[in-house]
């Protein structure tokens, strides 16, 4: 069996309490991807275009800064990688989050908490963030708090 790690970003808490109950239930590790500098509520106000979750989401080049770069990525073979969908992508903090380690050889599985879009082109964005060596999976959303025995049988499911 491959070590698990759920690395997770959570600008509200909705994502980190799916990411929490995620982790328990596969009994794996878990990191919290965290910005330099948090989000306020006024920065993700989506229908203001001049708030920064809006400006960051529009440019394909934005990376926002990352609290710290001490994620250990390098003991684990399975992360699960879990984000809300902004702008129907993965916030950029996760493409600066996957551009700074190395996740060769790695199976990358992605999950995400959703108001009301699916993945749209997220899968495709975040390959061009690591090599080629590395698997990446667009698992499920997981929205509407799932219970342990969904997580389970969904997990289960990947056959990975």
């Amino acid at each position: 069996m491959s070590k698990k790690l759920v690395a997770y970003f959570s600008a509200t808490g909705v994502t980190r309490l799916v990411s929490e109950r995620l982790a328990a239930t596969i009994d794996a590790d878990t990191y919290e991807i965290k910005p330099a500098k948090p989000y306020s509520e006024n920065d993700l106000n989506w229908i203001d275009q001049t708030t920064r979750a809006t400006v960051e989401q529009n440019d394909t080049a934005a990376r926002p800064g990352l609290a710290d770069k001490d994620a250990p990525i390098a003991a684990y073979d399975t992360i699960y990688l879990g984000f809300p969908i902004w702008w129907y992508i993965a916030p950029r903090i996760i493409e600066t989050f996957l551009e700074t380690y190395d996740f060769s050889g790695k199976t990358l599985v992605l999950y995400a908490t959703s108001g009301g879009s699916g993945f749209g082109k997220t899968a495709d964005i975040l390959k061009a963030c690591v090599g080629p060596s590395t698997k990446i999976v667009e698992w499920r959303l997981l929205n509407g708090g799932p219970t342990a025995a969904q997580l389970t049988q969904w997990e289960a499911a990947l056959n990975i």
